[in-house]
C-alpha cells in the first residue's frame, strides 16, 4: 500500500481549514457530463444547505471481479478526479462546505454490500485496486482542504472479510487528509462496523424502515423511528462518535417508509405525500438529537429546472412539496 503513494497525484497537505457546520444540512449532489455551472450551485442556496457531497465513481465489472476502473475519459466530467475537482472548487466559492465520497458501481446495478472475493489473490488484487481509488480522491480533498472524506459505501462484505485491510487504509489516510472521516454504512450494516473508533463520524444511510402503510402519516412514522433511534443512540455511546446520516430520502411512491432503500420499477404510483410526511417526520424525532451530526439527501440533480416535479415518482426531492420543508427545515438548523 505505501508504495502506491508514490506516484498519487496531488498529495499536498493543507491546514485543515473548512470547518464542518454545527448541523451539516446536505444533499448529494449527483455527477453530470458537464463542469458545475453557477446556475446549478443556485438551487442548493435556496434551500439553505450548507453542505454537498461529491461522489466520483469507480466501476466493477460484476461482483467477483477484483479490479476497479476509475477516472478514465469513458465517464462523465462529474464523476472524475479533475470533475471533482472543479465542483468542490465551484462549491467552496459559494461558501459550502463539501464531503467527498467517491463509490463504487458494480455494472448492472449489483448491490456493493454483496461484493466478496473467493480466492486470496483475488481480495490483493481488489484491495491494491481500491486503495489506489481511495487514495486519488482522499489526496483531492487534502490539496482541496474537504471538510469530510468518506473512505467507502456499503462495502459490508468487504469489511466482514478482510477487517486488518481496512485499519491499514484508514492509517494511511490518515497520512495525507487531515480533514474529518467517515464510512458510509447501510441501515443494517452500521452496527457491526470495526473501525469507527478511528474515524470521526459514524456514517449510517439511513433507509431505516418505519411504516408499512401505503401513506403514513408524520405521527405514525415517527413512531417508526423510536426503535432505530435507540439503537443509533446506544452505538453512538459506546464509539463517543457521532451519527451522520451519509444518505437519506424517501421516494414519492406508496409505501415509501416500508422499504426506504427500494429502487423496484413496477412502484409507479406517484405519492408526494407520503415523501413529504416521511422527510417531516425524520427531521422532528432525528435532526435534534444531541447524538446526530446532520446528513445528505438523496439525491440533487445539477439541471433543477429539468428535474423532479409532480409527476416524478423517484429520490429527489427537487420541484415537489418535500422541497420547500427541507428549506424550511435547513433555515431552522442554520
Amino acid at each position: 500500500m505505501l508504495s502506491i503513494l508514490s506516484f498519487l497525484p496531488g498529495c499536498s497537505q493543507q491546514n485543515g481549514s473548512q470547518r464542518t457546520p454545527d448541523k451539516l444540512n446536505g444533499v448529494s449532489f449527483v455527477a453530470s457530463p458537464n463542469a458545475l455551472e453557477q446556475s446549478y450551485v443556485d438551487p442548493v442556496l435556496q434551500i439553505n444547505a450548507n453542505t454537498t457531497a461529491i461522489m466520483p465513481f469507480g466501476f466493477i465489472r460484476n461482483l467477483e471481479a477484483p479490479e476497479i476502473v476509475h477516472d478514465t475519459d469513458s465517464q462523465w466530467f462529474g464523476e472524475t478526479a479533475a470533475g471533482a475537482k472543479q465542483y468542490i472548487q465551484k462549491l467552496h466559492a459559494n461558501k459550502l462546505s463539501v464531503m467527498m465520497k467517491p463509490q463504487i458501481w458494480i455494472w448492472h446495478g449489483e448491490f456493493t454490500g454483496f461484493l466478496k472475493m473467493t480466492t486470496e489473490e483475488d481480495w490483493k488484487v481488489l484491495e491494491n485496486s481500491y486503495t489506489e481509488f481511495i487514495m486519488t480522491y482522499a489526496c483531492l480533498a487534502e490539496e482541496l482542504d474537504v471538510a469530510v472524506f468518506c473512505i467507502g459505501t456499503e462495502l459490508e462484505q468487504f469489511i466482514v472479510h478482510r477487517p486488518a485491510y481496512w485499519s491499514l487504509l484508514i492509517s494511511e489516510i490518515k497520512k495525507v487528509y487531515k480533514g474529518k472521516l467517515t464510512y458510509a454504512a447501510n441501515w443494517d450494516e452500521y452496527k457491526d462496523v470495526p473501525f469507527w473508533k478511528d474515524l470521526d463520524f459514524i456514517g449510517v444511510d439511513a433507509y431505516f424502515p418505519v411504516s408499512e402503510n401505503k401513506t403514513p402519516s408524520v405521527e405514525e412514522a415517527r413512531q417508526g423511528w423510536q426503535p432505530w433511534k435507540e439503537e443509533m443512540l446506544a452505538v453512538s455511546v459506546a464509539v463517543n462518535k457521532k451519527i451522520l446520516f451519509t444518505e437519506y430520502g424517501y421516494r414519492s411512491v406508496d409505501f415509501a417508509g416500508k422499504e426506504p432503500w427500494k429502487y423496484d420499477r413496477s412502484m409507479k404510483i406517484v405519492n408526494l405525500e407520503a415523501q413529504t410526511n416521511l422527510m417531516q417526520a425524520l427531521f422532528e424525532e432525528v435532526y435534534q438529537e444531541p447524538w446526530f451530526a446532520g446528513g445528505y439527501i438523496w439525491k440533487w440533480f445539477v439541471d433543477h429546472d429539468k428535474v423532479g416535479g409532480s409527476e416524478n415518482n423517484q429520490f429527489t426531492p427537487q420541484n415537489k412539496p418535500v422541497e420547500t420543508l427541507i428549506k424550511q427545515h435547513f433555515k431552522i438548523m442554520e
